[in-house]
């Protein structure tokens, strides 16, 4: 019983040296180091982070939103994106808001007007990137 019968099995399965073995594991588990670095990059903690503190409701569909805002660089300004919701859930006000360089967390105030009476204000997002035409801060208006 020495010899198998040709052709039944298969072809015999070709013996990888140790060194190829080895090379391939090796680009493997750098392959995959290099995805968990870039996951890192793309995942990891945002610079930025902004939460909601108090909203009060104002005539004309109108919010007064605050909210903190955390920063690994606090001597640099921001801007964050803040929105409000209706019952139904859509977004129907938003703004831009400037957050000038200090302490962090630094509270934040701004009045969003919407479409419809809103029920709730959140931040969208913050960013170190300003657009020239928010390089003010804003005042809160009633």
């Amino acid at each position: 019983m020495g010899t198998l019968p040709e052709g039944r099995y298969g072809k015999r399965p070709v013996r990888r040296s140790p060194l190829t073995r080895g090379l391939v594991i090796a680009a493997a588990l750098l392959f995959g180091a290099g995805v968990a670095f870039v996951a890192y990059l793309n995942l990891g903690s945002a610079p930025i982070s902004a939460e909601r503190a108090v909203f009060e409701n104002l005539p004309d569909n109108r919010m007064r939103f605050t909210f903190d805002v955390s920063r690994d660089e606090p001597a640099r300004a921001a801007a964050c994106v803040v929105r409000v919701r209706s019952v139904n859930g859509a977004e129907t006000g938003r703004r831009e808001v400037y957050v000038p360089p200090g302490g962090s967390p630094q509270r934040v105030e701004t009045v969003i007007t919407g479409s419809a009476e809103p029920v709730t204000a959140e931040v969208f997002g913050c960013s170190y990137q300003v657009p020239e035409y928010l390089s003010t801060p804003e005042r809160p208006s009633e």
